[in-house]
C-alpha cells in the first residue's frame, strides 16, 4: 500500500492489490475520520496506521459509495460510526450480504466479514463533520453510482472524489449524463487536489485539463454508441473502438482501461436498447 500526507493532518493511500483504489484519513487532536477502507484485507493497515502511528481513535468512517472496495472493510472499525449516502445504506443491506457470501465461495477470508451498513445518512443537501479546525462537507456526487459522495475538506479545498472520477470513468450501474454535470461542477469548487477514487491524486494545475479529458471521453463513447446503433452489426462495431480511439490511453489503472472501456460501451448500449423497447411499449399503449 502506498501512502503520502497531502496536507496538514489530511493522508492518502492506494492500494497495491486492487485498481490503484484509494481511501483518505483526516486527523484532528482527539480522533481521525477514515474515507473509504479499501479493499477489506488492507483495511487493518490504515487501522494500524491511524492508532499506532498518529495515536488516535477512529470515530467516524465514510463510505461513498458501496462498492466492495469502499465499504466492505467496515467492520474493521467496530469503535467508529459510519455515514454515507441513504441510498448507500439501502444497497448495502440489499446487496451485500448475497456478494459477500459469493465472494466467500472463491476465497474463505470473505467468509469471515460482515457487512456494517452506515448508522448516519443523508439524502438531500449535505452533511458537516468537523475534526479539530478542519471542517468535511460531504455532498452527494452521482454517476458512476446512485448513492455516490463526495467529500470536501473545505479548509484545504481538498477533494476526495469517490468513485465518480478516476483516471477512466466508468458508467456500468451508474448514469453518463449525472456523471458529466457531476464533474463538470467539480470546476466550481476551487480545489487544490482531487484525490480520485482510483488512481492518483490529481494537483491543481491538472484539474481543469483532467475535468475536460474526462467529459470528451463520455461525451466520445456515447457517440460511438449512437453510431454503432446506426448499423446492422452494432456489437462488432462497439467492439472495434479502442479506448484510445476515445481519448484514454489504454494503459491506465494498471492495464485495465481497456477491459472497463469495453464494459461502458456494451452498459451504454444496453440503456440505448432497453430505452428503444420503453419508446416502444409507450407508444403502442397511447
Amino acid at each position: 500500500m502506498q501512502r503520502e500526507r497531502v496536507s496538514e493532518n489530511v493522508y492518502w493511500f492506494q492500494s497495491d492489490m486492487y485498481a490503484q483504489v484509494s481511501a483518505g484519513v483526516v486527523a484532528g487532536p482527539q480522533f481521525a475520520v477514515i474515507i473509504d477502507t479499501l479493499m477489506p484485507q488492507e483495511s487493518l493497515e490504515i487501522r494500524d496506521f491511524v492508532e499506532n502511528r498518529l495515536n488516535l481513535s477512529i470515530r467516524y468512517v465514510i463510505n461513498t459509495h458501496h462498492h466492495a472496495d469502499h465499504s466492505w472493510g467496515n467492520c474493521f472499525f467496530p469503535g467508529a460510526t459510519v455515514v454515507a449516502h441513504e441510498q448507500c445504506r439501502q444497497l448495502l443491506l440489499e446487496r451485500g450480504p448475497q456478494a459477500l457470501e459469493v465472494a466467500g465461495q472463491d476465497n474463505s477470508f470473505y467468509s469471515q466479514l460482515k457487512i456494517i451498513p452506515p448508522h448516519i445518512t443523508f439524502s438531500q443537501g449535505s452533511f458537516n463533520i468537523q475534526v479539530g479546525k478542519k471542517t468535511l462537507r460531504l455532498f452527494s456526487a452521482p454517476g458512476h453510482s446512485e448513492d455516490g459522495i463526495a467529500v470536501l475538506i473545505e479548509e484545504d479545498r481538498i477533494l476526495f472524489s469517490g468513485d465518480v472520477f478516476m483516471p477512466l470513468p466508468f458508467i456500468v450501474e451508474g448514469n453518463i449524463e449525472q456523471m458529466i454535470k457531476t464533474i463538470q461542477g467539480f470546476n466550481d469548487l476551487g480545489l487544490e487536489n482531487i484525490i480520485q477514487g482510483h488512481g492518483d491524486i490529481i494537483l491543481r494545475g491538472e484539474i481543469e485539463e483532467k475535468i475536460k479529458e474526462n467529459v470528451t471521453y463520455l461525451k466520445a463513447i456515447q457517440k460511438a454508441v449512437l453510431t454503432a446503433n446506426r448499423r446492422k452489426n452494432p456489437l462488432e462495431v462497439l467492439d472495434s473502438i479502442g479506448v484510445e480511439a476515445c481519448g484514454k490511453s489504454r494503459i491506465l489503472l494498471g492495464g485495465l482501461a481497456s477491459q472497463l472501456h469495453k464494459r461502458n460501451l456494451r452498459y451504454l448500449y444496453r440503456q440505448s436498447i432497453d430505452n428503444q423497447e420503453q419508446t416502444q411499449v409507450t407508444s403502442e399503449l397511447f
